[in-house]
């Protein structure tokens, strides 16, 4: 169904007005569909999810005209949580949904109660050409399954939208994402597929000292898109950490 403007999917319970919930942002050019088999986990165990599609991509492509920004995309799902009443909710979020969810936490602090970062991109210290050579390397790693859904959202975006927003993202990993990460004062859990190619080791450390209270968790035999591949073990890991005290150990 279509909230604010987005196309969203709910599953589990139906979050009340004022109440938390969790909500899963998706990638560059993609939709909310690869998160589908964690949400369906996370209602199990009886959360409330809910999964837009963010403007200009998938389902709702049709929201803008042009592809978003990253502080535009921050801000458009900004608007979409305060017009659903949200209580601060438990933002999960994967590769340059990462760069979405740290700007949003930045600017509007309040939406958020804790933040789950999987395969953050993009790091700044990598070219474009370099970050293409690791998504290319990542892609045999990732089940079949996915890549259909990849390639089908890929095309619905429209190739031109991906580069324009790859081109964003460029541009906010240079000059905003480690800022919107020191502004970040919510728990935040940094997670990576062990053998991801595009968020290092190195890299979720630093995305985990730069953050107000962060820690980090590898997942092995997943790759970057650890949430589709291990949904499982990513709920188990995300209950626990929503159930630790701000600052203890993860």
């Amino acid at each position: 169904m279509t909230e604010a403007g987005l196309f969203t999917r709910r599953f589990g319970v139906l979050p009340r007005s004022g109440a938390p919930a969790v909500v899963l942002v998706h990638g560059l050019g993609l939709s909310g569909r690869y998160f589908v088999p964690l949400a369906r986990r996370l209602a199990e165990r009886g959360a409330a999810v809910l999964v837009p599609d963010l403007p200009g991509t998938a389902r709702s492509r049709a929201a803008v005209a042009r592809a978003p920004d990253v502080r535009q995309l921050a801000l458009a799902l900004a608007h979409w949580h305060r017009s659903l009443a949200l209580a601060p909710s438990l933002l999960v979020a994967n590769s340059v949904g990462c760069q979405v969810a740290a700007a949003l936490a930045a600017s509007n602090p309040r939406m958020v109660r804790r933040l789950v970062l999987v395969g953050p991109a993009l790091d700044p210290g990598a070219s474009g050409r370099h970050h293409c050579a690791r998504l290319l390397r990542d892609a045999p790693r990732e089940p079949l399954r996915l890549l259909a859904v990849a390639a089908s959202d890929y095309l619905v975006t429209g190739p031109l939208r991906c580069a324009a927003s790859f081109r964003h993202a460029l541009r906010d990993s240079a000059e905003s994402f480690e800022a919107n990460l020191a502004q970040v004062r919510v728990p935040t859990l940094v997670v990576r597929g062990a053998g991801d190619p595009i968020a290092s080791r190195s890299w979720i450390r630093r995305v985990a000292g730069l953050v107000g209270d962060g820690r980090t968790a590898e997942i092995p035999g997943a790759a970057h898109a650890a949430h589709y591949s291990a949904p499982d073990v990513m709920a188990t890991l995300i209950q626990k950490f929503a159930a630790t005290e701000p600052g203890g150990p993860a």
